[in-house]
């Protein structure tokens, strides 16, 4: 695996705009890339690490958007959401995913839950909206979507995390989350009321960070396995949104300098891409990363190519 090289800044007036080499954000520390498109832009919802150099855990005080439309000037619109958004919330703002439909953006995000009549605490999943992809944000529902007690296959606190979303062709959405068991459920046409019981799904090595999409038939289930020395990224396939689904195998070995990774995937403008998170920025760690992209290949079956982590990153769309 080549080695990321440290590039500088460049600052245009009234944003911050980060060349496309590896990794692609630079001036803050940044995690669990969720990308979408909108109207010809690439918008990406990040994590923002915070932790000092010497930090043992995670400090992850908000949310930031970042968008382009060439794939090498990033806009940094800034930090749009934070757990203080939900007054029902407390911790840290942990993988997210924004989704857009009927010109709303729901951004379904994990934190904690405060102890209250309603719940002892834990990991939960909650919904902001926004009539923009860049905010402003507010809690679309007073409470959360996931509490702990709703989920009691895995006993720890933190099961609830990572939620993705899809929206099929039939308009019906799923979320997909968790951390040692996956879960699914769908929801409701207005993205903040489930519409069924939560199901479990039993995939081959997984931990968390699932990532759902659809593309030319084929479902694919993407997300955060065990691997050797830390997390890779493996995937199934199905035919079906609700399954079964068929294990494919690793797409993504270890990042450098991080035991974590996160996939977003999207299609933009003809090309596939690939994000994730690693640790090599100057002072990086697990705690400290920092999103890249490469590019995604599928084969004439659909499924994957491994990915190929470069320091180059993508070229620029002319």
């Amino acid at each position: 695996m080549k080695q990321l090289l440290t590039l500088a800044l460049a600052v245009s007036i009234g944003s911050t705009t980060a060349f496309a080499q590896n990794p692609i954000i630079k001036h803050i520390f940044t995690a669990d890339p969720s990308p979408i498109v909108y109207k010809d832009t690439l918008f990406l919802y990040t994590g923002h690490d915070t932790a000092s150099v010497t930090a043992p855990n995670y400090k992850m005080p908000d949310w930031h958007v970042f968008s382009t439309t060439d794939m090498k000037n990033w806009k940094d619109h800034g930090a749009l959401l934070s757990p203080h958004t939900f007054s029902w919330a407390t911790g840290d703002a942990y993988a997210a995913q924004c989704i857009e439909r009927n010109g709303k953006f729901y951004w379904f995000v994990s934190t904690f839950h405060k102890k209250d009549s309603v719940s002892n605490g834990g990991a939960a999943i909650g919904v902001a909206v926004s009539d923009r992809p860049t905010g402003p944000f507010k809690d679309a529902i007073g409470k959360a979507l996931i509490i702990n007690e709703m989920t009691t296959d895995k006993k720890h606190s933190w099961d609830d995390i990572d939620p993705t979303v899809m929206i099929d062709d039939d308009g019906q959405a799923y979320m997909y989350w968790g951390n040692l068991s996956c879960r699914w459920v769908k929801l409701k046409s207005n993205m903040i009321e489930l519409d069924g019981p939560i199901n479990y799904v039993s995939i081959k090595n997984f931990i968390e960070g699932p990532w759902v999409y659809k593309r030319k038939g084929w479902y694919y289930l993407v997300y955060a396995g065990v691997g050797t020395k830390a997390e890779m990224i493996e995937y199934c396939m199905s035919t079906s949104p609700t399954g079964p689904w068929e294990y494919k195998g690793i797409i993504q070995e270890n990042v450098p300098n991080s035991f974590t990774t996160h996939p977003g995937i999207i299609d933009y403008k003809g090309k596939s891409y690939f994000f994730y998170h690693n640790g090599l920025l100057p002072t990086g760690s697990s705690y400290r990363r920092s999103v890249c992209v490469d590019y995604m290949y599928y084969n004439e079956d659909g499924t994957i190519q491994k990915i190929i982590q470069t320091n180059e990153g993508v070229q620029p769309i002319k």
